[in-house]
């Protein structure tokens, strides 16, 4: 009996982690002292390894919304300063959105940074950059202007360093090229939602699965 309540509980769970999701943004800050990088593979190996070693005023933690994002607001008596940053944004493309995307950072990277999309580099610059708010000067935040992504999941990651003052930073899609940025957060609606056919009957064959479990008599 207690198996097949385990294995109840799983399915049920399955069932709902699978209807309810959302974009998932992770930032992960770590010391590092490092200047600029020679490409985009060398500052996601670097800011890898920074944020692998626990440091007092840096950390890990997840946000609702990629927006005035920096190390101090985010963790206890956080650095401004030396600061290696990473960001990994998971979302979801429906298929009505799958084709071409925009993504586009506003950071505050003085040693420059890179932007990759499910392992793969776009952008990198190692120049000082600090947007403060503006998307008018394309030398001061990471885009991707031309990006074709299919339905399903993906995984958006931003690596920078910053040596002082550690401003806010912020992260933005657009589908298709048409109308405004949207800012990735958890109400940003790259929500994967079953058709309600599907959804009524998963319910239902769970419903029935779970009446024939507490129904079974136990084996003697």
């Amino acid at each position: 009996m207690k198996n097949r309540f385990k294995l109840f509980a799983a399915a049920m769970s399955f069932v709902v982690c699978s209807s309810a999701s959302a974009s998932l943004i992770t930032i992960e800050t770590g010391f590092s002292s490092a200047g600029a990088q020679v490409d985009a593979l060398a500052y996601r190996s670097l800011v890898d390894s920074a944020v692998a070693i626990p440091s007092s005023g840096y950390g890990s933690t997840t946000v609702a919304m990629y927006d005035n994002i920096s190390n101090h607001s985010l963790f206890p008596s956080g650095s401004f300063t030396d600061i290696a940053f990473k960001s990994t944004v998971d979302f979801y493309v429906s298929p009505a959105n799958a084709g071409s995307w925009q993504i586009r950072a506003g950071v505050d990277f003085g040693f420059g940074g890179a932007i990759f999309v499910d392992g793969m580099a776009y952008d990198y610059k190692t120049n000082d950059m600090w947007w403060d708010g503006s998307y008018s000067d394309s030398s001061q935040y990471l885009s991707i202007n031309t990006l074709t992504l299919a339905a399903g999941y993906h995984t958006l990651n931003l690596y920078g360093l910053e040596g002082c003052c550690d401003g806010f930073q912020q992260a933005q899609f657009r589908i298709g090229g048409i109308g405004d940025f949207t800012t990735f957060s958890v109400s940003d609606n790259l929500t994967p939602v079953p058709e309600p056919e599907t959804h009524a009957m998963l319910l239902v064959g769970l419903g029935l699965l779970g009446f024939a479990i507490w129904n079974r008599k136990p084996n003697i």
